[in-house]
């Protein structure tokens, strides 16, 4: 008991001084490239799940464009069987479709590329998460479509929460790697927790089950991992982000970072991390800025406002800072794709 009264002490005392450190975040000047992304003529862009650039730039954007057809009580619908990827290259010119009519694409969640540019689709619905090759050959599969087209009611971000020790997901969210190329998945709409795979996709364990205590969660809507192998985790229902050690024990908690559903890291010896305080669908009044800081959670600026116009944000749901400066931001209440240069 002792030891989870200074835990809770310890998280508690962090969030004060998040807060304090937010609310006094040096604005940060940054632009918005009109026209990033050029798509054919009759192909649009619907809500942007995810967004993610390979090693040579090209632009991986994963998108639900179908029409719904499927309702989940009082959510927002699904785009069943609508969710396309697309690729551009790095000017931003249309390339091609990746995965067309796949069997497992029914509501993208997000999209990553690891370091080897292979490109990871996580799809909410289908409870899968599909890894592509640089030519777009399927790699691997984790998870497991569910066979019935009938999808139950239940509120939004419910599910059994257990956490439970399984290779099986319940709407996951998000994928990140580690240094040896262990896979760390967010399945964390319908569970809340963190699922922890090796490189060949062997199942090994899972920590999280749903609550707002250190090792719980209301939510998990994004996931990170460090040089060190530490994982991060987007904790987007209690207004944190908890960071955890390779094998899941609890470190430290960042709060007062509103909702983080989008997070990115970047690469090299000094990575920051961009998180974005998004406005769920049911909630407008989040501010919708986008955060820069140190890995430790100090805050080093802010940018951005919920809105509709360019560098205003509705609901960021991925962002790529592959280059530190130069980032990509997916939209829901958008649908669209910004490219963005911070001074």
């Amino acid at each position: 008991m002792k030891n989870t009264s200074n835990i809770l002490m310890a998280t508690v005392i962090a969030g004060v001084l998040a807060g304090a450190a937010f609310a006094q975040a040096p604005e940060i000047k940054f632009d918005s490239a009109a026209n990033a992304l050029q798509l054919p003529a009759g192909l649009y862009l619907g809500e942007v799940e995810g967004v993610a650039t390979n090693s040579k730039g090209d632009i991986f954007v994963y998108t639900r464009t179908g029409h719904p057809t499927v309702t989940i009580g009082t959510m927002r619908p699904f785009a069943h069987g609508g969710s396309r990827l697309f690729q551009f290259d790095r000017t931003g010119r249309y390339v091609r479709e990746i995965g067309k009519d796949s069997y497992a694409f029914m509501a993208a969640s997000q999209v990553r590329v690891d370091p080897s540019d292979n490109v990871w689709a996580v799809d909410e619905m289908s409870n899968t998460v599909i890894k592509f090759d640089p030519q777009g050959r399927v790699l691997m599969l984790l998870g497991r479509k569910t066979e019935s087209e009938i999808i139950p009611a239940r509120a939004p971000g419910a599910g059994n929460g257990a956490g439970q020790p399984t290779d099986l997901f319940s709407r996951p969210t998000d994928v990140a790697w580690d240094a040896a190329g262990n896979i760390f998945v967010a399945d964390g709409a319908g569970n809340a927790r963190i699922a922890k795979f090796d490189k060949d996709g062997k199942f090994l364990k899972s920590w999280g089950k749903r609550g707002a205590g250190p090792n719980e969660f209301a939510n998990v809507l994004s996931v990170a991992v460090d040089a060190q192998g530490n994982v991060y985790a987007g904790d987007g229902g209690n207004k944190r982000i908890q960071v955890f050690d390779n094998d899941g024990t609890f470190k430290t908690s960042i709060s007062s970072v509103g909702n983080p559903q989008a997070m990115c890291m970047t690469r090299g010896a000094n990575p920051v991390l961009y998180v974005s305080n998004s406005n769920p669908w049911n909630d407008i009044d989040v501010a919708g800025e986008i955060y820069k800081m140190r890995l430790d959670g100090t805050v080093l600026g802010k940018f951005g406002r919920a809105g509709k116009l360019m560098k205003e944000f509705g609901t960021v749901n991925s962002i790529d800072c592959r280059s530190e400066n130069t980032l990509y931001v997916g939209e829901i209440g958008n649908y669209r794709v910004q490219k963005l240069e911070l001074h």
